[in-house]
């Protein structure tokens, strides 16, 4: 059931520690195998913190090109992995939120799961209902800390994503 109109979404938070890329992947599996149509995952991060790492497991692929330059790269699912195209988008280096229009992200937040770097370049236009994945260095330079934090269906899912 959705929250009325004027009703806040439900907001949770979980952090977890990744020592290596290993676990990095087993979290971006997790999180991929809740997405579907319409999910929004932003992904938040120093250069080189691990955002593309992410986008990769996340997709089940091993040859995912960061869209630095093409912006964005829709993926159909892994064979024997039903669920719509995921969209992944790297706004880095977007100028205006408007340009994202002309990548047809709105499309992509209604059919498929969009996969976001650098999110906060979408200004007013990144849903509010989302999984947000914050990567931070440590100072073992394979480990990551992970800052997740859920709105609406997905503030539900921590529960499952960091037990």
């Amino acid at each position: 059931m959705r929250a009325a109109a004027n009703a806040p979404l439900p907001v949770a938070s979980r952090q977890l520690m990744l020592p290596d890329e290993a676990a990095t992947a087993t979290l971006a599996r997790r999180i991929s195998g809740l997405a579907r149509a319409g999910d929004v995952i932003a992904l938040t991060g120093d250069l080189g913190a691990g955002k593309t790492f992410f986008a990769r497991a996340f997709i089940g692929e091993a040859d995912v090109p960061s869209p630095t330059f093409t912006l964005v790269q829709i993926y159909e699912r892994p064979p024997g992995s039903p669920g719509p195209r995921i969209w992944h988008f790297d706004l880095y280096r977007l100028k205006q939120a408007s340009e994202a229009i002309e990548l047809d992200i709105e499309d992509a937040f209604v059919e498929g799961i969009s996969l976001i770097e650098w999110p906060e370049r979408l200004g007013p236009l990144l849903p509010v209902e989302r999984l947000d994945v914050a990567l931070e260095f440590l100072p073992d330079p394979q480990a990551r800390r992970a800052r997740l934090t859920g709105t609406g269906r997905w503030a539900g899912l921590l529960a499952e994503i960091v037990p």
